[in-house]
């Protein structure tokens, strides 16, 4: 069959219709993965112990990521079928109408796609031609414009050199697109077996990059918003067709996962897809280095001495590899503790693997939270240590959750910013806390945008160490700071003299500050604090006057001082101290609740 009548006939709907069932065993799979995770999972640790749970659970784990791998390589497939049908469908419409304009003008179209055409019985007949009929091919020297054509001026030859053009662009248009998408659905294979390895999520990344590449026109990455506020982001979404959302979820994950504002559940999915692709490809990429050599070597004379082929191995990312694992193990974690203690659900609502690393984790669904918390830690926060900042968080849910019964709480460990690596000179610089503020504004605007409103949620930001001066710069910026409260410890200080400076107000700003923590002194003489005309008192006695500069635990700063029992600058997160107990009451507004100093 000539491959113009192939085109013509070729029922893309056929397509479309396979794109369809591709789209219910992906979302299928997602939503299996969740249940899998909280329905299963989460209640078996809860109530099992011992070697079956043990067994158990890891089957279970094994299940939800091979339903993972499932929901994005099944999406991958639905977005190249129904981009497939929407470029061939362009093609065919363009075919259809140059037969379309053949049938009008009477032209009969050959097998090969040459057009036939009647020549014209009205103009003089040069020597040695015939009535009778024309053939015009494609590729026409000119274009056809009226009066061209043969030397006698017939108007059919240019009409019908334009029909037979616009037929061969079309069919080879086809086969174009034919040849591009089957390549590319050869490559949509996973091998036969019921676990899910790190190899074929690396391939998955790679077909991830070959469909982008393939559906520009049908999927344009271009239209995902791009430094836009986080209510634009959800307009765009929520004005998405569903099955374009499905396509831009698991085909543009990381973007989609990165945009505040929109459904946390949305965010979660699309993150964990790049977790996972993302684990594996530094995984295969620290094991082509080799073993690791040892850091150091002695020699002859028994002196220790820095290893050369240590050396080579970090340069080319050992390290870095290593330390990158180390927080993704972190992460996974807490997914696998869903269920231990009470704890709810975590969603992933930023993952990337940029600069150190940057991770943000709920526990629980923020979205429906009666009570949301956001920590923002401090100097040397990074992917790499997320475990220890993801640990605090959960210890705030569990105290806070038992101070609200009947109330649901989120809270949120955001490791969103670059934050100082080094005490000196890094922390003792204000660019980081300035440069971070505005992704914590987002952050919490697009809080506020998917809980609905800002009266959904009772929200707290609480700073730890450099993370309360980033908080400050966040705070006293102009425009409003989407928290109700705002908690902060050990802080080195908040870019402003008085409590009242910062948005919510010097009755909603909380301190807490350990007598042997040197970190709000250290703050002082970094600059890190404000500057006001006032009074410093120590338990209310008068010890200077005048331009001064304060920090969240000094008197003069007005911010509500709770009582600390716990020493050191970390140790505000021990398990039943009345440090963590009273920043869970803010936490849930029970202000009775907190205990704070004279």
């Amino acid at each position: 069959m000539p491959r113009w009548r192939q085109l013509r006939d070729a029922k893309l709907t056929e397509y479309e219709n396979a794109a369809d069932g591709w789209t219910m065993v992906s979302n299928r799979a997602d939503a299996a993965r969740i249940r899998t995770e909280q329905e299963m999972a989460g209640p078996l640790r809860a109530t099992q112990k011992g070697e079956a749970q043990t067994s158990a659970e890891r089957d279970l784990t094994r299940l939800s990521r091979n339903y993972q791998y499932i929901y994005g390589e099944c999406g991958l497939v639905r977005t190249t079928l129904s981009a497939l049908a929407s470029e061939l469908s362009g093609a065919q419409k363009k075919l259809k109408q140059a037969l379309d304009d053949a049938a009008g003008l009477k032209f009969t179209v050959n097998e090969d796609g040459s057009v036939e055409y009647p020549r014209s019985t009205e103009l003089p007949m040069a020597p040695g031609t015939s009535l009778g009929s024309g053939v015009a091919k494609p590729g026409a020297p000119v274009p056809y414009l009226p009066g061209a054509g043969e030397a006698n001026g017939d108007p059919d030859k240019g009409k019908a050199e334009d029909i037979a053009e616009r037929i061969s662009q079309a069919v080879n248009s086809a086969v174009e697109i034919d040849n591009r998408y089957a390549r590319i659905l050869r490559e949509l294979k996973a091998p036969d077996g019921l676990a899910v390895t790190d190899d074929m999520l690396v391939d998955e990344a790679r077909d991830m990059g070959d469909v982008q590449k393939a559906v520009g026109p049908h999927l344009d990455k271009g239209g995902i918003p791009h430094g836009k506020s986080p209510a634009d982001n959800r307009k765009w979404w929520d004005g998405l067709a569903q099955e374009q959302r499905e396509e831009y979820a698991t085909l543009y994950p990381a973007e989609i996962g990165a945009l505040d504002g929109l459904p946390s559940v949305v965010r979660d999915s699309a993150n964990r897809i790049v977790l996972d692709e993302a684990q594996a490809q530094v995984k295969h990429d620290l094991a082509a280095l080799g073993p690791d050599p040892p850091r150091t070597i002695l020699d002859a004379g028994g002196r220790t001495h820095s290893n050369p082929e240590w050396n080579i191995w970090n340069a080319k990312g050992g390290t870095r590899f290593q330390n990158q694992l180390k927080g993704m193990a972190a992460v996974e974690s807490r997914f696998d503790q869903t269920g231990v203690d009470g704890l709810p659900p975590a969603y992933l609502l930023g993952f990337d693997l940029k600069g150190n690393g940057h991770v943000v984790l709920a526990n629980g669904d923020p979205d429906t939270a009666d009570n949301t918390a956001v920590y923002v830690p401090g100097t040397k926060s990074k992917l790499a240590g997320a475990g220890g900042d993801i640990g605090r968080m959960m210890r705030v849910w569990k105290e806070a959750s038992s101070m609200s019964v009947g109330q649901s709480t989120s809270t949120i460990t955001w490791i969103g910013y670059d934050a100082p690596q080094s005490i000196a000179p890094e922390a003792m610089e204000k660019h980081w806390a300035y440069e971070g503020a505005p992704r914590l504004d987002n952050f919490l605007d697009g809080l506020q945008t998917a809980q609905g409103g800002p009266d959904a949620s009772h929200t707290t930001v609480i700073g730890h160490s450099y993370g309360s001066t980033t908080v400050g710069a966040a705070s006293k910026a102009p425009g409003h700071f989407a928290a109700d409260d705002i908690v902060v410890a050990g802080s080195p200080g908040m870019l402003v003299g008085d409590a009242s400076d910062l948005d919510v107000g010097r009755k909603h700003v909380w301190s807490e500050a350990a007598g042997d923590d040197a970190v709000p002194l250290g703050g002082k003489i970094a600059h890190l604090g404000g500057y006001k005309w006032g009074v410093q008192t120590w338990d209310g006695i008068p010890y200077d006057a005048g331009p001064i500069q304060t920090v969240p635990s000094d008197e003069a700063f007005g911010a509500h001082r709770m009582h600390v029992d716990t020493s050191g600058h970390s140790g505000y997160w021990d398990e039943g101290s009345d440090s963590l107990k009273n920043q869970a009451a803010v936490v849930v507004g029970r202000y009775d609740k907190v205990r704070e100093d004279n």
